[in-house]
């Protein structure tokens, strides 16, 4: 049997980052061979992986992010176990790393996006590569692009909630700020939709079926339901849609005046909101 010296399993414990113990067996199982090595600690990963694919993986990052002339951005929800994990530097830099890979890559899906490379390693290896090392299922579980002449990213609550927002007009610094402003907005309030007329037609129909119930249920005449109903469903539109809604930092303005007075046509066109879990 190969001598396994402290020095070789230190020099694979600083290549890998894996523990002490699995860096021995794995140059113990290899006689010292460092590739096969690593290539045992990555199989290893992928039995971490398969052993713990009904683990829930809760906690994790949220990252958005735009490219220098934010004409595009995306977002990425990185998932791990643990908030110890998810509050660790290397983790947050992962999936800092992968969101970038995904903003010069554009794929066109999640599995796109695992399937490719940063540094020469696919970013679905690389993610088992770090599940051999912490011992955690780790996954990217959420990603979206959005591309457009005017996109801002916003990173809320120690990246645990990601927004994109398309926006009209050329970028600018003034419309940038109002972009984040937007943001937080769609961060702190969650509206359903952009605007009034971008609210589906099942949710209409929803809410007017509530209305009609709830002033039937107060004892108002049967004539009066569609009217009392629609009333409701306007004061839904100043509540969920965003352009509507009262603007946290200002209630005497709605967002969309906010943005008006910021820029003449300055609107919102789309958002993604991503919130972890």
């Amino acid at each position: 049997m190969t001598n396994i010296s402290a020095s070789d399993i230190n020099k694979l414990r600083q290549m890998t980052g894996a523990g002490m113990m699995d860096c021995k067996k794995a140059l113990s199982e290899t006689n010292g061979d460092f590739e096969a090595a690593i290539d045992f600690l990555r199989k290893k990963g992928q039995k971490i992986s398969s052993s713990r694919a009904d683990r829930k993986a809760s906690e994790g990052a949220v990252i958005a992010l735009t490219n220098e002339s934010r004409t595009k951005g995306v977002v990425i929800e990185l998932n791990c176990e643990t908030d110890f994990v998810a509050k660790n530097d290397d983790f947050v830099k992962t999936a800092r790393e992968i969101a970038q890979a995904a903003i010069d890559n554009e794929p066109a899906d999640l599995d796109a996006l695992n399937a490719m490379s940063i540094g020469g390693i696919a970013i679905s290896q690389r993610l088992l590569d770090d599940m051999a090392k912490i011992g955690e299922k780790i996954e990217v579980s959420k990603y979206e692009i959005v591309k457009g002449e005017n996109v801002v990213a916003y990173i809320h609550a120690g990246n645990r909630l990601g927004v994109l927002v398309e926006m009209t007009n050329g970028p600018s610094e003034a419309n940038l700020l109002a972009g984040k402003d937007a943001a937080m907005q769609i961060a702190a309030m969650n509206p359903v939709a952009v605007d009034r007329s971008d609210v589906d037609a099942t949710t209409v129909a929803r809410e007017m079926e509530i209305g009609r119930e709830q002033a039937r249920a107060e004892g108002k005449p049967e004539a009066m339901l569609d009217k009392i109903a629609e009333g409701k469903l306007q004061k839904f539109y100043k509540e969920s849609t965003l352009l509507n809604q009262d603007f946290v930092k200002d209630p005497s303005r709605t967002v969309g005046k906010m943005l008006s007075d910021t820029e003449p046509g300055l609107v919102v066109k789309r958002f993604v909101r991503i919130a972890l879990g």
